[in-house]
This record gives structure tokens, sequence and C-alpha cells, in this order.
């Protein structure tokens, strides 16, 4: 909620909510918008896509009742990933967005690796 709220209150400030809440018939946001909005808009759209990872091995860790210590870390290491890839997707910091998107993917790995184990 807060990465979306961070988009969408950047894009209003940038473009005024004339253009945000339009129909947008010409075309994306981002094509009217800065560098930074784009990225915004980018890191909310893997957001996305990675949370439709993190979800189902969370759900599978409490349907199996595999929940220990190892799997709270890897919770907490996805959040914390996903907390640092913002800026680091909004500032273009490089490798560092790839580091920290590695570390999230990985741990969302680790949590479906230890239901099977």
């Amino acid at each position: 909620g807060l990465q979306l709220l961070l988009m969408a209150v950047t894009a209003n400030l940038e473009l005024g909510p004339r253009t945000t809440m339009s129909p947008r018939d010409d075309g994306p946001l981002t094509d009217k918008a800065s560098v930074l909005v784009g990225r915004l808009s980018r890191a909310l759209d893997n957001h996305s896509m990675a949370l439709t990872l993190f979800a189902p091995a969370v759900f599978l860790v409490i349907l199996t009742d595999s929940s220990s210590a190892w799997t709270a870390g890897f919770a907490y290491g996805y959040l914390i990933a996903r907390l640092l890839y913002v800026p680091a997707y909004a500032f273009g910091l490089q490798p560092w967005r790839s580091v920290v998107y590695v570390i999230g993917f990985m741990a969302t790995m680790a949590l479906v690796i230890s239901v099977l184990i």
C-alpha cells in the first residue's frame, strides 16, 4: 500500500490530477512522466510480480505447519529486500537494484524449499 501511495502521490504532484485521473487514451502515464515516476511505477509493477510468488510461499508454510525461525527469517529477508528495492530502483542504483531483487527472490524460493524438506 505504501509503495502504491508513493508512486501515486509522486505522479499526481508531477502531472496533476487532470492527467492522472484521465482515461489515458493518449498513452500510459509513464510516457508523460519523469524518470523518477517511471521508475516508481516499474518498481510497483515488480512488487506485484514478486508478491505473486511470495504470498503462495507463505501460504504453503502456513498450510503445511512448517513455520520455524528459518521461515520467519526468510520472510523478513523478503520484506527487507522489498523495502530496499524501492529506493534502489527509484534512484537507479546499479547493480544494487538487481542484487536486492535477487535477495528477495532467493528468500521466497527458500520459503518454498523449506516446505519441501
